[in-house]
Parts: structure tokens; sequence; C-alpha cells
């Protein structure tokens, strides 16, 4: 019997095989054997919420450490406040993960000045009081901007809208109450 060469294999046949491949590879979840706990990626996005949340608590105790000093401010300071608590459960690695996080404490209101989160005393006139409340939340928002550009997708959204929503504490707190813009 003469030779024949192989015949080539045709081209809904290498589809098939290609397809078959690119399944396989997507069952076994595209692994290089690493644990997610090993991913720069994964542990860049933990250490940046983990310093956020940092930062929103230091920020929640110089809500507290000026409403404890001016006690006139608290009603005005509560909802802000309260934002800023919401802010630090939405950032923290356990809520990216599914986990429920621990919920911010309620303002202590012990009537005592504390001094801020940096360690500075509270201003003793409240308009000072507030300028420099309103400093920080201006200070942590742009660091919020600054940020994104080396955040993951998710957290930077997060960022973004949370460093808006300081923004805006920055207008509440340096506005006149009852005025119209």
């Amino acid at each position: 019997m003469p030779w024949t060469p192989p015949s080539r294999p045709s081209r809904r046949s290498l589809l098939a095989g290609a397809a078959g491949a690119a399944g396989a590879a997507l069952l076994t979840g595209c692994t290089d054997g690493r644990s997610a706990a090993s991913d720069p990626a994964v542990s860049l996005e933990r250490r940046m919420r983990e310093a956020a949340v940092r930062d929103s608590a230091r920020l929640l105790e110089r809500y507290d450490a000026t409403a404890a000093a001016h006690p006139d401010l608290a009603a005005r300071l509560a909802p802000l406040r309260a934002a800023v608590a919401a802010h630090t459960a939405a950032l923290s690695p356990a809520a990216a993960s599914g986990s429920p996080s621990p919920a911010a404490s309620p303002s202590g209101g012990t009537g005592a000045a504390a001094p801020s989160a940096s360690g500075e005393p509270v201003p003793a006139k409240p308009a000072e009081a507030l300028t420099a409340l309103a400093d920080a939340e201006r200070s942590l928002s742009e660091a919020r901007t600054i940020d994104l550009a080396g955040a993951p997708g998710e957290l930077a959204r997060m960022l973004a809208s949370v460093a808006a929503c300081g923004a805006v504490h920055v207008y509440l707190l340096t506005s006149t109450p009852g005025a119209k813009p």
C-alpha cells in the first residue's frame, strides 16, 4: 500500500480544541498555584483599605473631640460624623471580603475637650473648631483623590465617592447654618 500523508485538521476541529482548552482553563480557575493572599493586587488593596480606615478613624476622633469641646456644635456635627463612620465601615478590609465589619462607636460626648486625632487641642472658639475640622476633611479628601491613581477598580470607586463626600463636608462645615448659598 502506498504511503499517504496525514490529513490536515479541519478548521472546525481546531476551533473545538481551542474552545475545550479555554473551558478547561476556566474550570480550573486560571490559577498558577499562588493563593489569593500572596497576590500583590490583593495585598495592595488590603493595605490601602487599612490605611483608609485608619485615616477615617482619626477623623472620627477629631469629630468626637470637637463635639466634646463644643457641645453646641454636636447636633450640627452628628450627621457628618455618622457619614464618616459609615465610610470607615465600608472601607474596612472585612467589608471587601463580605465579612461583617465592626460598627463604628458612637460619639463619646464626655464633655471634656480631648485632643484631636493629630494631638492638637480643639480650638476654643466654635468657628475655629469648625474650620479645623473642615481642614482635616479637606486634607483627607485630597489624599483620597491622590490615592485613586493606584487603587484597584472597586476601591478606586469607593475612594472617589468618599472623597467627594469629604468635599461636601468641607462646604457644610464652612458655610453658615441657615444661610442661602
